[in-house]
């Protein structure tokens, strides 16, 4: 598995695109061998006549379009080389590595494909990792962090970046949809694969589930005893970093996203919060729901059963946040 993740050929999965959709090996693109209703009907015909018929079928729905198939693989490769694979690295997957390799293309196919990868991926989960998680309140600018320490060449994992959201009622406002759990755990595979040999992974302190996205349980194991350093800001820092993040989205969509927190804000609260979010008061409207997420995150660091460090972030950029956490690395 490692030396087809490290071929930097082109990477193409011929699985159709509900199957790409649902999951995929990270930088592939799909050039589907059959549409979606065609592999149906193909994995009817196998059922209910045999491999043979559905072989055939196969066949007359491929044939008549294997010439703009083969313009499509050459405008995918790049220098004559290509990656390819299918759900069990079978005939799809072999049928277009013939088609690559007759117009004059190198190619090498995934033995055991697709799924070979996924069982590649959840045993990377059950590994030992060394992580070492980033905890604060809501709006302590951790993500900033992570990223300031991957830029100076630490090594951390940014689960919400993967996820598509930021693991609150608010964090989907202004980012993309979010992936499928498969694929979510598909990317981060890739990532700690990338982080192997490391001494330290930094992440962040999340939820088991980021939006929808669940965390691979081994991992999300690892996390729960993984050594924690709380950063600490001044609720008036924090609210600015909010304003700073969620200021530019729509005003309906803030308003919604605290409806969804009323019955734990109350009706009281969540009014006062609402008003000040129309009246376009968003710090004061942050002061309201910081409140209630600080109480649920007090009440979880209470739940830890091992300590935790803290770092003083007051006035201090994620830059030199991050250098300060990196010090740590080998305190």
């Amino acid at each position: 598995m490692n030396a087809f993740l490290e071929n930097s050929a082109p990477l193409i999965d011929v699985r159709s695109p509900a199957e790409f959709e649902q999951g995929h090996i990270p930088g592939a693109s799909n050039l589907p061998l059959f549409s979606n209703e065609e592999r149906c009907l193909i994995g009817t015909t196998h059922k209910q006549l045999g491999s043979y018929a559905a072989t055939q079928l196969g066949l007359e729905l491929v044939g008549p379009r294997l010439g703009k198939l083969a313009e499509k693989i050459k405008g995918v490769a790049a220098e004559g080389n290509l990656k390819i694979y299918c759900w069990r690295g079978g005939m799809r997957s072999g049928s277009v590595g013939w088609l690559a390799k007759t117009i004059g293309l190198e190619v090498q196919l995934l033995d055991g494909g697709y799924k070979r990868f996924r069982n590649w991926a959840l045993a990377l989960f059950e590994q030992q990792w060394p992580l070492q998680i980033l905890g604060g309140g809501t709006g302590s600018g951790k993500t900033e962090v992570l990223q300031a320490i991957a830029q100076k060449g630490g090594a951390m994992v940014d689960l919400e970046a993967l996820a598509s959201h930021r693991g609150s009622s608010f964090g989907a406002l202004g980012l993309p949809a979010q992936p499928s759990s498969e694929h979510f755990e598909n990317c981060l595979a890739i990532c700690l694969h990338k982080q192997q040999g490391k001494s330290v992974i930094w992440l962040e302190a999340e939820s088991a589930q980021v939006g929808r996205c669940r965390i691979p349980n081994g991992i999300w194991k690892q996390m729960q005893t993984a050594p924690l350093v709380l950063l600490e800001r001044p609720t008036p820092e924090r609210i600015s970093l909010l304003v700073e993040v969620y200021g530019r989205q729509e005003i309906e969509g803030l308003i919604e996203a605290t409806q969804r927190l009323s019955r734990r804000l109350g009706p009281q609260r969540t009014a006062i919060a609402v008003a000040n979010i129309r009246d376009g008061n968003l710090e004061a409207a942050c002061a309201e729901i910081l409140d209630y997420y600080d109480r649920y995150y007090i009440k979880e660091l209470q739940k830890r059963q091992m300590g935790f460090k803290r770092i003083a972030g007051e006035g201090k950029t994620a830059e030199t946040i991050a250098e300060m956490l990196m010090q740590l690395e080998g305190a």
